[in-house]
Formats: structure tokens, C-alpha cells, sequence
């Protein structure tokens, strides 16, 4: 995992996770205790509510960017930029400054005045942002997004047919599309990564994002730090049955997961408490590095196939070789002695083993090529032991 110096700020699995507390400056913002107009009551609350609280970095906001809402142009934005520009210079207390915008220009100005890292909701759609960045030595986070400055987030818009190929976008499902889309338009050496939570776009699902969250471990092939924004997300509080007031405890749930999981930065209203459940899930995260003589040594976070799949195709290396190589343990339950019988008898034809546990339980035992081999052939019996093969199969996806 590459590490991210921020402004002397680290990021990454060498350091502790980072909170960003958010101010808005616009008036559209929809979340009322973070938006502020006058320079002196925001640095108040930056003071006080932000960095009192332990946030590491302060994310400051020009505009909404809830899709209900025109979007400014760059000039419009550059307009408000004073109001933050004064904020930052009467804060008292040491935090790392970034300004969310998607137009370089913007950046450019912001970095040049006093700001210390861009929060690009476009994903590099403004094709000068990633320069900018690297012009002022800037950490950047990235937000999965098409390269369109009028559509942040939208994944499912992108046309991943001409971009990537037509049997990609077959075969592709959402979180693949959000993955690509981080990709797209390269990485600065200081990028961190937003695989984009939230509804984005009229397409985007509830379980999408959840979707998202599950295979959140995949996005650390890409070898950058990761930052989400899931603070009272919708698709939260609909598993909880909870109105966005009332989903503070999900949200630190999943707080202490998305750490767990990979992520670096967690972006939120609720600083205070959301520190604390990030160092919860970091406390409990086992991840394995050393270096000597020279060199680092690094256990990489793989806990299925499809992360396994997706290190080595970053690394260049045949993704096959993952199948071959994940090891997987199954344990089926409530099959009588006769088909264990013929069950250990087919998985032995395909390089897997089933063996006879307690309680007439069965482990089945073998890399996924061979356990998905042997689910094949389960599909191909028809009323046998078709349904089983099929729901084994559906299990190791």
C-alpha cells in the first residue's frame, strides 16, 4: 500500500485513520449544522466542532453537489472561494485544509491560497486536475465518477463500451464500473481513492452501495489510500429502518467495518464519535508489513477470489492464477450418508475433497477452480444435485 503525505499529514495503512470533517459554505447544502456564510462563525465551528472534535482534516465545501441542484461553473465557484479562503486564515487550530471542487482552475487558486489538498468529486474529469495537483505537491482525493464535470458520481452513465471494450461492459456489474472509473485518467503519486456512496444519480441503488461497501477490501489493489464517505447514508439507515437524525449508531457500525476493511479517511458531520469507531476498527485490523535489507514486505488483504483476482491483475500478474490458489472451505450440512458418498466421489474427480465432520455435517476442501468445477458438475444433475450445485456456485461469486 502506497502511502500519502497530505501536508505533512500521513495516510495510508502506516498511519492511524484520519476523520475529515466537512464545512460548506453554500447555501444549498442540505446538511444546516455544517453550512456556514460569515468567515467568523465557520472558523468557530472548525475550531470547536471540527478539529476540537479530532478531525484530522477539514474538508470545505463550495457548492452542494446533491443532484437536485445546478451546478456552479468554475467562476461561480471562485467567486465564493473568499468566504473559505478567510475561514481557513482565522482558524486557531492545526488541521489539514481541503476544498472539494471539480474544476482545476478552482484548485489551482485554493492550493495557491492557503488550502493544502483538492477533494475532486469529478474524478478528474477537469483533464488539468491532476497536473494542478502534482504542481503544488497536493494530496487528491479522487471520487469514482464518468469523465463528466456535470455528472459527479454517476457511474452507470460512463460508456463503458467505447472506454473499456463491449464484452467488459457485458460481463461488468456496478462495483466493477466504480472500480474502472477510478482508474479512468490516471493517478497522482498522493491520489486517494472515494469509491463514491450515495445516491449520485436517479440509477444508482440503495443496494449498489452496499454492494460497494461488501467489496470494499477490492479497491486496495489499486494501491492508494481510501477514503468513504458513508456518514448517515441512506443505505444505512434503510437496513436499521432509521431516518437520517436518528442514524448515528449505523453509521459508527459501519465506521468501524469500512477500517476494517481499508478504508483511511473517513469523511463525516459526527467527528467525535466517529473517531472513536474508526480507532476501534483499526485496533482490531491485522494487516502484516516488515522491510529489511532494503526491502518491504507486505501482506496483501485478500480474503476472496474476486480481491484476489484483482491484486494480481493490477500487478500484471494472470488473474487465473487466483483460482488456483484460493483456498476454500465449505461446510454443508443436513446431506444424508448415501450422497455424502457420491458427493465426496465427484469432488474427488475434480481435484476437490469432501470429508465427513460431526453431526453428519461435510467439509468440501479445494482452490476455486476445483470447488467450481465440482459446483458444475453438481448443476449438470439435474434434480440430483442440481440446486446444490447451482446455490454452490452462487456462493463462491
Amino acid at each position: 500500500m502506497h502511502n500519502v503525505d497530505a501536508a505533512g499529514l500521513g495516510i495510508g495503512d502506516d498511519h492511524p485513520p484520519r476523520i475529515m470533517g466537512v464545512l460548506n459554505v453554500s447555501e444549498e447544502s442540505p446538511y444546516d449544522p455544517s453550512v456556514y456564510d460569515d468567515p467568523g462563525e465557520a472558523a468557530r465551528y472548525v475550531d470547536e466542532e471540527l478539529i476540537g472534535e479530532g478531525a484530522d482534516i477539514v474538508d470545505v465545501g463550495l457548492e452542494s453537489a446533491n443532484k437536485r441542484f445546478d451546478v456552479l461553473s468554475a467562476e461561480e465557484e471562485l467567486e465564493r472561494l473568499h468566504i473559505a479562503l478567510e475561514t481557513i486564515e482565522s482558524v486557531s487550530g492545526d488541521a489539514v485544509f481541503s476544498i472539494e471542487t471539480r474544476y482545476a482552475a478552482v484548485a489551482d487558486e485554493a492550493l495557491s491560497q492557503g488550502f493544502d489538498m483538492v477533494n475532486d468529486i469529478c474524478g478528474f474529469a477537469d483533464p488539468a486536475m491532476p497536473t494542478v495537483c502534482e504542481d503544488h505537491d497536493a494530496a487528491v482525493a479522487k471520487m469514482a465518477s464518468p469523465p463528466d464535470l456535470e455528472r459527479p458520481g454517476a457511474i452507470e452513465e460512463t460508456d463503458w463500451t467505447s472506454r473499456k471494450s463491449a464484452e467488459w461492459a457485458a460481463n461488468a456489474d456496478y462495483v466493477d464500473g466504480v472500480y474502472e472509473a477510478l482508474k479512468q485518467n490516471g493517478l497522482t503519486d498522493k491520489t486517494i481513492l472515494d469509491p463514491a456512496f450515495g445516491g449520485w444519480s436517479e440509477a444508482q441503488t440503495l443496494e449498489d452501495d452496499r454492494e460497494t461497501f461488501r467489496r470494499l477490501r477490492e479497491f486496495r489493489a489499486l494501491g492508494r489510500p481510501v477514503l468513504v464517505s458513508i456518514n448517515r447514508k441512506n443505505f444505512l439507515g434503510e437496513i436499521a429502518d432509521r431516518e437520517t437524525d436518528e442514524r448515528l449508531p449505523v453509521s459508527l457500525a459501519a465506521t468501524s467495518m469500512a477500517v476494517e476493511r481499508g478504508a483511511h479517511v473517513i469523511r463525516t458531520h459526527d467527528v467525535a464519535e466517529t473517531r472513536d469507531a474508526a480507532l476501534i476498527g483499526s485496533a482490531f485490523t491485522e494487516r502484516s508489513s516488515a522491510a529489511t535489507d532494503g526491502v518491504s514486505i507486505s501482506q496483501l488483504d485478500v480474503h476472496s477470489s474476486r480481491e484476489f483476482r484483482s491484486h494480481l491483475r493490477e500487478r500484471g500478474v494472470d488473474p487465473s492464477f487466483a483460482d488456483d490458489w484460493q483456498a476454500q472451505l465449505i461446510e454443508l450440512e443436513g446431506v444424508d450418508a448415501d450422497a455424502g458418498e457420491r458427493l465426496a466421489s465427484l469432488a474427488a474427480e475434480h481435484g476437490a475433497v469432501v470429508q465427513s465432520g460431526s453431526d453428519s455435517r461435510l467439509l468440501l476442501m479445494g482452490s476455486t477452480t476445483a470447488v467450481s468445477a465440482f459446483a458444475g458438475r453438481l448443476s449438470d444433475e439435474n434434480d440430483t444435485f442440481g440446486p446444490l450445485g447451482e446455490k454452490l456456485s452462487g456462493v463462491l461469486r
